[in-house]
């Protein structure tokens, strides 16, 4: 065959090859059936509360992250929900939730400015939380956010899950695959395509061992909130909405004391001074005969949630019109600069409970109330932090069991409550970790969510960095990382960042040596270090024996106040011989605000400090449930 002939012979392969390309185009339309493929280290699923803080930190830790959202706002539940009151961790500067409160004061002026409402101390408007987080995420160099992509499906092995797929609304794929892909949605969509076992509604007794639960589970979650963002337009303003066609005023007779229901608690300013923000707006959010709407579609499709979605918002208008028209505060509209959506309401409700994955471990209401007790000490793996009272809202669903339930101290969220138990290269934020249905009453607030998402972001890159899966990671090093980044392990609430001792103390704290006093109060639960309170030796000697079996119970151990000599011998007994001369030498770079004296009273900050300094228990690896591993070459 000649060189032209041969020629001719390709020319004529290229043509026909065309022909084909052009023929499957005409069959299936444009582009959309050749998805566009990208690659990353971590993808998060959703940019909500907890996917945005996932997608910042793990592009702070150093891995090529992406977030993937369905709208055009970061932050959920803070702005794309409306629900621009945070609940919970007031007392608790931790991490990313510092960060984003101090953005805030920095924007409005100060901590006064933002303590517009009575039901939190920081209020905002949901525009200004998109910008902040917004503005952070541009920030990292490692981060790339694509919005108006919805999730379609998982991409996965056998049980390892690969990355996802996604349209848009023109109908165009977009393929990503992460060594580490984090579950961020509102209800858990993504794990649930993944094949991970799940927990839907309230569990039984006997599932759980938690006293509160039910005789028999059902499938029944906490209520909806399609919450609105109303203006005050001025005293002769009239923006009275039209009257709902399902308009019924006697659902909300009892919202605020008026002429039909003089009984109420509250009157009707106290109603919307609940959630006042900010240059004069107002949340509305009122679960008290309000815009509250039952809620069980977990499982049910989009469209099919959808339809949901905008009943709930449907009860919100009503509920607006009622308070207009009823009420008299015709001067309050919907924000008209608000939110860019056409009827001027958020993006999407304010969802509560969805699905719990059933993660390595599930953290039951019996571990917050009782941490040190449980045969499990789940609290040396906490990786957030929370104070929420359990509150689950569960009124406007006739088919709800009324419970009393019981009251917390502020508590901890175990890294175990972020891994699935069957489902590899996937990790759990937001809402859906393994929490029990009770305890997700706490663990589903904003704050708290901010810094399990966090968590899960730092653990994600983490993972990939060191190609490696979460559940293989060192549990140490995480909460290491997360001190590092001004997060706390255990909810100390006297003891801060600021503190010169809190990393020791949070050290010491998460290996149970020393342990904090947990109290239930009001709506800011605590947890208290007592740093100035003097200590035991017997205190210690129990703290020490998990990490030290062997340390002798003998006659230098007593109830006594420890002091610089016996703080010494009981470290000798544990295996750790300091001579006195070092720790005096030593005692300068302590920075304590006392001396050294041989006959000094030590206080549980001093003991902590020199634990964390000398012993070093915090570097003995745990496992997932909290055991000390074997030091290598011993049993022990």
């Amino acid at each position: 065959m000649t060189l032209i002939e041969k020629e001719g012979l390709t020319m004529k392969r290229f043509f026909s090859f065309g022909l084909l390309i052009l023929f499957f185009i005409s069959m299936n339309g444009s582009r959309s059936s050749f998805p566009r493929t990208l690659r990353f280290d971590v993808l998060v699923i959703g940019g909500g509360t907890g996917g945005t803080a996932a997608g910042i930190q793990s592009a702070r830790s150093g891995a090529k992250t992406v977030i993937v959202e369905r709208f055009s706002w970061l932050g959920g539940m803070l702005s794309a929900a409306g629900v621009s009151a945070t609940d919970g961790n007031d007392g608790l500067p931790s991490g990313i939730w510092e960060e984003f409160r101090q953005a805030l004061w920095k924007h409005y002026g100060g901590k006064q400015a933002v303590s517009t409402g009575w039901v939190s101390n920081t209020c905002f408007e949901p525009h200004v939380a998109d910008s902040i987080f917004k503005s952070m995420a541009a920030k990292e160099q490692n981060l790339q956010i694509f919005y108006h992509y919805r999730f379609l499906h998982v991409l996965k092995k056998g049980n390892k899950v690969l990355g996802a797929v996604f349209v848009d609304d023109a109908g165009e794929q977009l393929r990503i695959y992460a060594k580490v892909v984090v579950d961020a949605t509102e209800l858990g969509d993504v794990f649930e395509d993944a094949g991970a076992c799940y927990d839907v509604g309230m569990e039984a007794k006997s599932y759980t061992g938690e006293e509160w639960a039910l005789d028999s589970s059902n499938g029944i979650l906490q209520d909806i909130t399609y919450v609105a963002t109303l203006k005050d337009y001025g005293k002769r303003a009239d923006k009275t909405i039209p009257r709902p066609a399902s308009y019924d005023s006697t659902l909300f007779f009892c919202s605020c004391k008026s002429r039909e229901c003089a009984e109420a608690v509250y009157t009707c300013e106290a109603m919307l001074n609940y959630g006042k923000l900010p240059n004069n707006r107002y949340m509305i959010n009122w679960p008290i005969h309000g815009n509250d709407f039952p809620f069980e579609a977990s499982e049910l499709d989009y469209e099919q949630r959808e339809k949901i979605f905008q009943a709930a918002k449907e009860k919100t208008r009503c509920f607006i019109y009622y308070i207009q028209h009823e009420l008299g505060y015709n001067n309050l509209g919907l924000a008209d600069d608000e939110y860019p959506t056409t009827d001027k309401f958020p993006f999407i409700p304010y969802i509560r409970e969805g699905r719990r994955v059933k993660g390595i471990v599930r953290l039951t209401v019996n571990y917050l109330l009782k941490p040190y007790s449980q045969p499990e000490k789940l609290y040396r793996t906490y990786i957030a932090v929370g104070d929420y009272p359990i509150d689950l809202h569960v009124d406007q669903n006739p088919k709800a069991p009324r419970r009393s339930l019981p009251r917390v101290p502020s508590f901890g969220i175990p890294i175990g409550c972020l891994i699935p138990k069957n489902i590899e290269g996937l990790l759990v934020a937001d809402k859906g970790i393994s929490v029990s249905n009770i305890v997700n009453g706490a663990t589903r607030v904003q704050t708290c969510v901010l810094l399990t998402g966090q968590a899960a972001g730092l653990l994600a890159a983490y993972a990939a960095n060191h190609d490696i899966e979460p559940r293989d990671v060192e549990v140490r090093e995480i909460q290491r990382r997360l001190l590092d980044a001004g997060c706390y392990l255990l909810p100390f609430i006297d003891v801060r960042p600021s503190d010169p001792h809190f990393k020791a103390i949070q050290r010491v704290g998460a290996s149970g040596i020393i342990k904090g006093i947990g109290i239930p109060f009001e709506w800011k639960n605590q947890t208290w270090f007592y740093p100035h309170r003097s200590m035991s030796e017997e205190e210690l000697a129990d703290g020490l024996r998990d990490y030290y079996p062997s340390l002798a119970v003998n006659r230098l151990i007593s109830k006594q106040t420890l002091t610089p000599k016996s703080l010494l011998e009981i470290f000798s007994a544990a295996g750790r011989t300091i001579p006195i001369t070092q720790l005096k030498k030593d005692w300068v770079m302590f920075d304590f605000k006392s001396a050294y004296d041989d006959h000094l009273l030590l206080d549980r900050e001093m003991v902590a400090v020199l634990v964390d300094h000398y012993l070093n228990p915090f570097d003995r690896p745990i496992d997932l449930f909290g055991k000390p591993k074997p030091i290598s070459g011993t049993n022990k």
